[in-house]
């Protein structure tokens, strides 16, 4: 079976149709229509004010189209009315932001067991335990102790990593989580992002480095004016775009 056969087999597990969204007469999203396959990395690039993070928010149930629809699995997130359906669809998806909103009076360990605890229930000694685990994996195991206030910012964001993998999520958003980091951090963190995506979680990245997008994407989704101006593999987008302007946008990189 090929791996366009494999693809086309697999789940979809997010999907937007013809989603609009404006802020007063700002029209951010102008019919958005996006699929994400379970399994799937999918990068969404473009110039700054393009709709980008907004579009996750939307994923989330942070904001509400007023028009189209938006799924994550069985959910029609578009029609959610309550804050105990919204709290219930964002125990299932991880949300890195670009802050990384730690608790600065908590410690590492106890940052990254506090939502399981509270909101799933988990016992403590569980929590806590899966809590070293996640923390070894984005080795981070020798800073369980530490205060957000002790770690560099590459640190910090690699235990919001670890605090969204906590929820034990069918999707993670990543939205620009490395744009507030000093260049020598930004590789460790995406290093983590690579290892997630290469053990098969479903992620949507909105990423400025676009090096990066090429390497791990499934899909690369480049957006302009509030609308997705082409998308495809990340030899199509990087290497030969059909679109003028995803052409003059990858080429304006470059130079």
């Amino acid at each position: 079976m090929s791996e366009s056969d494999k693809s086309q087999e697999r789940q979809t597990l997010v999907q937007l149709r013809n989603v609009h969204l404006s802020f007063g007469a700002n029209h951010v999203l102008k019919g958005i229509d996006l699929k994400v396959r379970k399994g799937d990395a999918v990068s969404i690039i473009g110039p700054s004010g393009s709709g980008k993070s907004t579009l996750l928010r939307c994923i989330n149930g942070l904001l509400t189209p007023e028009r189209g629809e938006v799924v994550v699995g069985d959910t029609p997130v578009h029609a959610l009315k309550s804050e105990a359906e919204r709290i219930a669809l964002r125990k299932r998806i991880g949300f890195v932001f670009q802050q990384y909103n730690l608790f600065p009076h908590l410690t590492v360990l106890q940052n990254v067991v506090l939502a399981p605890i509270r909101i799933l229930g988990m016992e403590r000694a569980s929590a806590e335990r899966e809590a070293r685990e996640l923390l070894a994996r984005v080795c981070l195991a020798d800073k369980d102790e530490a205060y957000p206030g002790q770690l560099s910012g590459g640190q910090q964001q690699r235990v919001a990593i670890a605090r969204a993998l906590a929820m034990h999520p069918e999707l993670v958003l990543f939205d620009e989580v490395t744009s507030a980091l000093d260049p020598e951090t930004v590789g460790e963190v995406l290093s983590v992002i690579r290892q997630l995506v290469e053990d098969g979680m479903t992620s949507l990245l909105v990423t400025h480095e676009m090096r990066f997008a090429e390497e791990v994407s499934h899909e690369v989704v480049f957006t302009e004016g509030g609308e997705i101006v082409e998308h495809g593999t990340p030899r199509d987008i990087f290497h030969a775009p059909r679109n003028p302007r995803t052409n003059a946008f990858i080429n304006a990189l470059r130079n």
